[in-house]
């Protein structure tokens, strides 16, 4: 059982997506596939994670009618641009073997080339008025950039991908998106950021007021922190390539958390980014070619 949420547009999307991230390619059907079997039906990929082949093979192979799987995918900066990011669209749905992709993304914003960020955009309204996507929208876009893209484009993005955890709420974004009844998704959802960046002691799977909670409910820290997201009307996309994991973070949809917990999990909040800052994402630093096939 999954529960859906209603993007802007009117689709459905199951709230609750499977991440890959950092999987090596050859790890990734085996985790996929494994997912799709528990009952996962949202995958999220992207184009710079090199595994968008691997996770169409999973999906093909699981036997699920490809109009049960919910296919997430990223252009990444290197294709910005009209034409590039047409053509990106064509490299990601081969590499898939799809004919259509349920949400596309921009996987982050091009602040330094702006222009390039818009003509991206516009790239995937062209996409979604063609039906050859169902849905677009952005990732990891703050306020003000937001604000600037919606300026210059017509079609408000369904879904805004970006990191939160119950160290890093960004609140100031989730309103931004609220406003403009854009889906906040939550990318490493339960904090795994944490755990290899910055201070190591101090991680979300041992927060004792998590842990408290979790004990409270008779489940465990990651179960806690994704059915916050979920009673907090985020989408969240955990991952992993663990099959016992990959089954526990599925099991959040028989028990709720009061609004007292939700409150004091909205209290850990540090303020403090675990991923880089969207704004130093540049083509010099990160611009890497997106191989055709």
């Amino acid at each position: 059982m999954n529960m859906n949420v209603t993007l802007n547009n009117g689709i459905e999307m199951p709230a609750l997506g499977f991440g890959v991230f950092q999987t090596p390619p050859d790890t990734t059907t085996e985790s996929v596939a494994e997912a799709l079997r528990v009952g996962y039906r949202l995958i999220d990929t992207a184009a710079a994670y090199g595994n968008e082949r691997e996770v169409g093979d999973a999906i093909r192979r699981s036997g699920i009618d490809r109009a049960e799987v919910f296919i997430e995918t990223k252009l990444w900066i290197s294709d910005y641009g009209y034409d590039r990011a047409l053509h990106a669209f064509d490299k990601a749905a081969g590499k898939l073997g799809v004919d259509y992709i349920d949400l596309l993304l921009l996987h982050q914003p091009l602040t330094a080339d702006f222009e390039k960020t818009i003509g991206a955009y516009k790239a995937l309204e062209t996409l979604l008025a063609d039906g050859r996507v169902r849905a677009i929208g952005v990732s990891n876009f703050m306020p003000e950039v937001l604000a600037n893209l919606l300026k210059h484009t017509s079609v408000v993005p369904a879904v805004n991908q970006v990191e939160v955890h119950p160290y890093f709420t960004q609140q100031d974004v989730q309103a931004a998106d609220a406003e403009h009844a854009i889906l906040t998704q939550a990318w490493s959802p339960m904090g795994g950021i944490t755990s290899y960046a910055g201070d190591a002691n101090r991680s979300t799977f041992n927060d004792p007021v998590i842990g408290e909670i979790a004990e409270a409910h008779d489940r465990t820290p990651a179960q806690v922190m994704l059915r916050w997201h979920l009673q907090e009307g985020r989408s969240a996309i955990p991952k992993s390539v663990n099959p016992q994991r990959i089954a526990a973070n599925f099991d959040v949809f028989d028990f709720e958390l009061t609004a007292d917990e939700l409150a004091r999990i909205d209290g850990l909040d540090t303020g403090v980014r675990g991923g880089p800052d969207p704004s130093a994402i540049t083509l010099e630093a990160f611009g890497r070619d997106i191989p055709e096939a």
